[in-house]
């Protein structure tokens, strides 16, 4: 009766891991396509009243046409001029909106170049100066061999506190920054992954 207890409870459980994360990742795409399509909607149904376009193509043309668009103001900030006129633009008018900075902060930390981060790389610290660990980023080093450091809270990374250590409690790690930031959004998911070529974790002296 135990064994069968036990059987019936871990093919539960092994279904319910299987079928889970699928369902919300479904789930999860499924409202990404409905916010987009009605962010998206006034501008399909121009296209299906003035060019009779299927729905799902419309919404496929109007997809590309806001894609492309991008690749426009990123080749254009790239000039000499643009990027000119997107610095005033920003410094005065869209940093006075509320939440800006952190949106745009995060949005560079998830997308953004290695050159862009103010981050210049990632380490395992450990603040208390004993076991435990933090993930971190290295903000700065100085010449007594201290390091700066930024802690982030997850989920969102651009809360945190920042420390000032002795390097023999900083560990630095070669991941990239976008993978570790990735990893503090979803609460510590993956980072299994990310370390797990590092060995164990390093211990203090």
């Amino acid at each position: 009766m135990d064994k069968l207890k036990s059987f019936l409870k871990t093919s539960l459980l092994g279904g319910v891991v299987v079928i889970l994360p699928i369902a919300i990742l479904v789930s999860v795409t499924l409202w990404l396509f409905n916010l987009i399509s009605g962010l998206i909607e006034p501008l399909t149904r121009f296209l299906i009243k003035d060019s009779q376009l299927n729905e799902y193509i419309a919404e496929f043309v109007v997809i590309s046409l806001i894609l492309a668009t991008c690749f426009f103001v990123g080749v254009l900030v790239r000039t000499r001029l643009g990027g000119f006129l997107y610095r005033i633009i920003e410094s005065r008018i869209l940093k006075l909106a509320p939440g800006y900075s952190m949106i745009k902060e995060t949005v560079i930390q998830v997308f953004g170049s290695k050159s862009e981060s103010p981050f210049s790389s990632v380490a395992l610290a450990q603040i208390f100066c004993n076991e435990t660990q933090v993930t971190c980023f290295i903000t700065d080093k100085h010449e007594n061999g201290m390091y700066t450091l930024f802690v982030p809270t997850g989920p969102n990374p651009t809360s945190g506190l920042i420390y000032h250590l002795d390097e023999k409690y900083v560990h630095p790690i070669d991941i990239p920054v976008q993978d570790a930031m990735r990893s503090i959004i979803s609460c510590g998911a993956g980072t299994a992954k990310l370390l797990r070529k590092y060995g164990p974790a390093t211990r203090p002296d």
